[in-house]
């Protein structure tokens, strides 16, 4: 019944893109088509939209395909969120077991119990961005998406690499290829790739200007923030905040209702990842994010920060006014290069520096790969139609189930 679903829903999806007029290639419109109608994909369980090029309508075709799937039991989620989630899910289950007495011997799989826990709660999954670049995901995927599409749970995502470059130069690939066979033999990889980012082309600005990069322009920068600050705070005081993280304190020195006034050092330049910027996005509608420097390879840390934190503040619809270092189309230079940090770390890790020379963990392959969705995403993220769609001051927000 759920292929049924997923095949007519596809269908349905197709259908309201080419009345619309988006579909425009015909080769694309074939090749679902056959997809959904050919026999020997009668039985897959999962669809992947990948492209290389961002801002080509991957997401777009998911969501209208989520919107046609009439199951209550359905979830769209960020593929970040999903895996914090698991972690989550894995610990609190370790934690749980029964200490082993000395002299017994027992096994215990966390990661087929959490798939079956998320197979009793979901029939359908829809990933946006699903990218590994973590090796702790690296080594959960397989087990626990065997197991997913075992029990019968479709899964649609979408990603900028095909199955086969998923993880790529990662650290211990060998052990993941593993999964790459099991996408392989659930997953019906689609390419969408037309070269053209549409999130790029002349859309409606919100008649502000959300991207400076000018010293010039901070006065314009403080013009917004007194802007916001009054539209929100008229009885909120302005001051620091903490935030509650899996345990931890997430301290924000600047912030005024759903309004919060960072620098890039206070949110890229210290140990923070996707559960600290999710929780941001829970916390705030709008996010002023001052003095964001050059990004070069030497800041690969910081880099992959900022990657992530946008791609959490998009996918939430959260505001973001920048002042920047750099126009957004050269604010990621591919210059500089190993540091002390990744010496230490070769060394740790018993490696070379040739081996390093090739692992995306050094390159920052990755980063520069996905920071062309960055800059698509804060593209779209200055339109007049993002920030309407990111206006809380009349709603009570509630995460967007993705």
């Amino acid at each position: 019944m759920i292929v049924l679903t997923l095949r007519f829903s596809l269908l349905l999806t197709l259908l309201l893109l080419n009345m619309h007029g988006i579909v425009m290639f015909h080769a694309f419109l074939r090749g679902i088509l056959l997809a959904i109608f050919y026999d020997e994909y009668m039985f897959r369980s999962c669809l992947s939209f990948w492209g290389e090029t961002p801002g080509t309508g991957k997401t777009m075709l998911m969501d209208m395909f989520y919107s046609h799937v009439d199951n209550g039991r359905k979830k769209r989620v960020h593929f970040n969120s999903f895996m914090l989630d698991i972690h989550k899910r894995i610990h609190r289950r370790k934690q749980s077991t029964p200490q082993r007495r000395l002299g017994k011997m027992f096994t215990y799989d966390p990661i087929s119990q959490v798939a079956m826990e998320i197979s009793n709660e979901t029939c359908v999954l829809c990933f946006d961005e699903f990218q590994v670049t973590d090796i702790a995901d690296a080594m959960t995927l397989k087990q626990l998406f065997q197991t997913l599409f075992r029990t019968g749970v479709v899964v649609v995502a979408t990603s900028n690499r095909p199955p086969d470059d998923l993880y790529k130069n990662g650290l211990q690939r060998d052990a993941f290829l593993p999964f790459i066979n099991v996408l392989k033999e659930y997953c019906q990889p689609m390419g969408i790739d037309s070269g053209v980012d549409y999130r790029r082309l002349d859309l409606p600005s919100a008649g502000k200007l959300y991207y400076l990069f000018s010293i010039e322009l901070m006065s314009v920068y403080d013009q917004l923030y007194v802007w916001s600050i009054n539209r929100v705070c008229v009885s909120v005081v302005t001051g620091p905040r903490v935030l509650t993280v899996q345990g931890r304190e997430l301290r924000l020195e600047k912030t005024c209702g759903t309004i919060a006034d960072c620098t890039f050092k206070e949110l890229c330049d210290r140990p923070v990842g996707a559960s600290d910027y999710l929780e941001m996005a829970q916390a705030f509608d709008t996010v002023f994010i001052r003095h964001v420097p050059m990004l070069t390879l030497t800041l690969k840390d910081q880099t992959r920060r900022f990657i992530t934190l946008i791609d959490n503040f998009y996918d939430n619809k959260v505001r973001v006014v920048l002042l920047a270092d750099a126009p957004l189309d050269r604010l990621f230079v591919h210059s500089g290069g190993e540091d002390d940090r990744d010496r230490m770390l070769l060394d740790d890790l018993g490696l070379s520096g040739d081996v390093g020379d090739r692992l995306s963990l050094f390159t920052a392959e990755e980063e520069i790969f996905a920071f062309q969705r960055t800059v698509s995403r804060l593209t779209e993220m200055q339109t007049e139609m993002y920030w309407t769609q990111g206006d809380r001051s009349n709603t009570t927000h509630t995460q967007r189930v993705k």
